[in-house]
């Protein structure tokens, strides 16, 4: 007896279908799945609407697509479908991993390291720089600990940019390294020596690195095919910045001195000074706003990026001292002496957990998970 080709199953099915077709084409003439007011012109874009939750229409059966609409009814779909992109464009969507839990125990890396400061993920690895020296790897599937890298003195903050990982050394002067994650581990290379004093946050505007140098000044850096690099410090205006991001268009630095998050154009000069409260620290970006943690007030500060609005200053939640912030793809975690969760499309709060104080240092997201730092244990957590 022959085998049956698979391809052979598919013929009825197709057949009935294309015999069906005509008895169904009045059914969705007259309907547009509930509703029964949508034309067939609309109702592709109508029902994607629906399914996805922006809308719910106006009754079980109606959609009223001339119904006039308010400015309040605009904003709801707006934000509803801003949402959907988020979620669409995250890494969690791209592997199918829908499920977000609002609550879950820290899982902590079988290591212990000296001195973890702020890590970073390049999609497939989180990389710690130790301020004791070297820079830790851990692979985001299954928090293995890799072989690592030497050097990287005094390792405060890193970024992934360009292929490669970038480390500042909390020095004086501020130092700048590079490792090749496609290499075998060896010694990270100085590719700056003459940063401004005590080089800490990191950030990267897509051909040159910036760092915000806690003893008051920033550094631009420009890459280049031979070391060291060029180098260009900047004081004026700045007293103690700590945090810095890109948002695509400029750069933004939190300024402890300063209690204020600053706006910069690509030279370096404040273009503005927006007031946080007494304690600003490590910010993150979720494509639309910045948010800007603050510890002596127990809040974040929300920011329009493309403005510099305050949009809110959000408080509860359980945010107790939070320091640094993190982006998944759809929520925003403010970490602190608590772990809390808030929705970034509309600012809404999640839940929180508690954790014991082990002294928190940094925060950052491979696109499913958050992954932790505390500096007095020298521990690695994911939550």
């Amino acid at each position: 007896m022959r085998a049956t080709d698979p391809r052979r199953l598919l013929v009825l099915p197709l057949a009935l279908a294309a015999a069906l077709a005509g008895a169904a084409t009045h059914v969705l003439q007259d309907q547009c799945g509930p509703f029964t007011d949508v034309s067939p012109l609309f109702c592709p874009y109508v029902l994607e609407a629906y399914y996805t939750g922006i809308t719910a229409g106006t009754s079980p059966t109606t959609f009223s697509p001339d119904m006039p609409m308010t400015r309040g009814q605009a904003a709801v779909f707006v934000t509803k479908g801003l949402n959907q992109a988020l979620a669409r464009g995250s890494r969690r969507a791209a592997l199918g991993q829908w499920w977000t839990p609002t609550a879950e125990a820290l899982w902590f890396t079988p290591i212990r390291v000296d001195g973890p400061g702020f890590p970073v993920s390049d999609g497939s690895d989180i990389w710690v720089p130790l301020y004791g020296g070297g820079v830790e790897r851990i692979r985001a599937s299954d928090g293995a600990s890799l072989p690592g890298w030497s050097g990287a003195d005094n390792g405060y903050a890193a970024i992934s940019a360009m292929g490669r990982i970038f480390v500042t050394g909390f020095r004086i002067p501020g130092r700048l390294y590079s490792l090749d994650p496609g290499l075998s581990p060896g010694t990270v290379t100085t590719v700056a020596a003459d940063l401004g004093n005590d080089a800490g946050g990191i950030a990267f505007d897509g051909s040159r690195i910036w760092t915000a140098n806690a003893g008051g000044s920033i550094s631009i850096v420009t890459p280049a095919q031979t070391v060291p690099w060029t180098v260009t410090t900047i004081a004026t205006g700045f007293s103690s910045p700590v945090g810095i991001l890109f948002d695509g268009a400029n750069m933004w630095v939190s300024d402890l001195g300063l209690g204020a998050l600053l706006k910069l154009d690509p030279s370096g000069a404040i273009l503005q000074s927006i007031a946080i409260g007494s304690f600003p620290g490590f910010p993150a970006y979720d494509g639309q706003n910045i948010w800007v943690p603050d510890a002596t007030s127990d809040s974040v500060v929300v920011i329009r990026a493309a403005t510099g609005t305050v949009l809110a200053t959000l408080s509860g939640n359980g945010l107790d001292r939070p320091i640094s912030a993190a982006f998944d793809g759809d929520r925003v975690l403010i970490a602190g002496d608590n772990l809390s969760l808030w929705k970034a499309t509309d600012l809404s709060a999640i839940g929180f957990i508690s954790h014991p104080s082990m002294g928190l240092v940094g925060a950052c997201s491979d696109g499913l998970n958050f992954w932790l730092t505390f500096v007095n244990t020298g521990e690695i957590a994911r939550f």
